[in-house]
């Protein structure tokens, strides 16, 4: 658990990196180190600008000797030896160094530079820095110095390098672990925070915010998604309480009415024809509430993951068809209509529209209701009583009904619905008392006069 950690693996990722950085600064600074010596040994071997090289030649033919100088003798460090390109053998200076074909390249002028800097060996296996140099058509002076000393400073520096290295990465750790920590701090409140809701399903659970990075971004999202889930749980318990509270009447009636059926049945005292009709048609008609009631808590209760997809639709059309259905309940509908077109649920905004036509005709003593579309603006007037002001706020609550309007038939859901409907396309809903009497109801969606499929299709 703890090697798959996120804390560990932002360790050893911020470790690595660091490593990975200290690995190639101390490689470069080997490697300049190490070009800077040999180019120190390289001038030590040069000879002198300006120098005429027939006096060095000149010199190495008076000092050296047909044999090298053995092993263990006492003069300088350094070697001296002539080469000669005809095959002549060597005048040694010191020890004898072993000539390579490059070396004899130079001798002949046959290598693109008069000088040539390379590492060489003497007989006995001594490594030295050799700068190999032609005097004369023919002849070449090989002067070499050892390189034990450069080696030794080289392994030095390595140390040194790979010892500040190690601290380095070591240093990497530790700093990485405090960085995992403190970066990670945050994201620990929140799976504190995820844990304890898991545990208590306590949604009223925050975190504090602080500053305005992803860690902060995080924990405001955090927030507002559990106080969305609280606000649908509240919503969610509010819906269950109102729906058993509006369905304990019809049942208890039904419940009521059915009993009294039954008792007449098994006492065997016949009930009057005309009392045996009227309680069947009560429960006939309670029954019916109990449908309409539970279409509408269906409808109200579906999730945001259930709705249809949105598709454009003609607006006036949907009015018409609804403005139809109500005139088929002996209402007398007069429509106003220009088009509208909008992107919505079709079973929504229909569902929403026939409501208001509905419910206005319910309120209407002679059926009239007047429905107008323009410019995106639904208008639905009844010529009722009119709705007082202080209840014209809870119009568009769930069960809300005007004490007016408590005998006449309806759940109490039909304008949520409506309220529902027109806020999932955007829209807003209206209601208010319309001059010379009566209700009028407003419903303004976002569209077009112009349907955009058809005009995409002619462009």
């Amino acid at each position: 658990m703890i090697r798959n950690s996120l804390r560990a693996r932002l360790t050893l990722l911020i470790t690595f990196a660091v490593a990975l950085a200290v690995a190639i600064s101390a490689g470069a600074c080997f490697m300049i180190v190490r070009h800077q010596l040999y180019e120190q040994a390289d001038r030590q071997l040069g000879r002198q600008p300006g120098k005429d090289p027939r006096d060095d030649l000149d010199w190495v033919r008076k000092s050296c000797r047909p044999t090298p100088a053995p092993k263990d003798h006492y003069g300088p460090a350094h070697s001296t030896q002539l080469i000669f390109s005809d095959g002549t053998p060597p005048c040694y200076v010191g020890p004898a160094l072993v000539v390579t074909p490059e070396d004899l390249a130079v001798a002949k002028g046959e290598w693109p530079e008069p000088k040539h800097f390379h590492n060489g060996v003497t007989a006995d296996g001594t490594e030295m820095r050799v700068l190999t140099e032609q005097l004369a058509p023919g002849v070449a002076v090989m002067d070499a110095a050892p390189l034990r000393e450069l080696r030794n400073t080289l392994k030095v520096v390595a140390l040194l390098l790979g010892a500040v290295a190690l601290f380095g990465v070591l240093l990497a750790a530790s700093a990485g672990l405090l960085i995992a920590r403190a970066a990670l701090r945050p994201v620990a409140r929140l799976t504190k925070a995820a844990e304890h809701i898991a545990e208590t399903e306590d949604l009223n659970t925050r975190i504090p915010v602080q500053g305005k990075d992803e860690i902060a971004r995080l924990s405001s999202s955090f927030n507002a998604m559990t106080a969305a889930l609280a606000g649908s749980r509240e919503r969610q318990q509010q819906l269950v309480a109102d729906a058993g509270h509006e369905l304990r009447t019809p049942l208890t009636t039904l419940r009521t009415n059915i009993d009294l059926l039954l008792r007449s049945e098994q006492t065997g005292r016949q009930l009057d024809p005309g009392a045996k009709e009227r309680l069947l048609v009560n429960v006939k008609a309670q029954f019916a509430e109990l449908s309409t009631l539970v279409g509408d808590l269906l409808q109200l209760a579906r999730g945001d993951t259930d709705h249809e997809p949105h598709v454009e639709l003609a607006l006036h059309e949907i009015v018409t068809a609804a403005a139809e259905r109500v005139r088929l309940r002996g209402a007398d509908v007069i429509t106003e209509l220009s088009p509208w077109y909008v992107v919505g649920s079709a079973t929504s905004l229909e569902r929403a529209v026939l409501n208001l036509i509905d419910n206005a005709r319910k309120f209407s003593p002679e059926g009239q209701v007047e429905v107008s579309l323009k410019d995106g603006r639904l208008t639905v007037r009844d010529h009722g009583p009119g709705i007082p002001e202080e209840e014209l706020p809870h119009v568009f609550e769930r069960f809300w009904r005007s004490p007016s309007a408590r005998g006449l038939p309806g759940s109490g859901l039909g304008l949520a619905i409506v309220a529902q409907a027109v806020s999932e396309t955007g829209g807003k809903v209206g209601l208010s008392n319309a001059p010379g009497g009566g209700a009028i109801a407003t419903i303004d969606l976002p569209g077009s006069l112009i349907r955009h499929s058809e005009s995409d299709k002619s462009s």
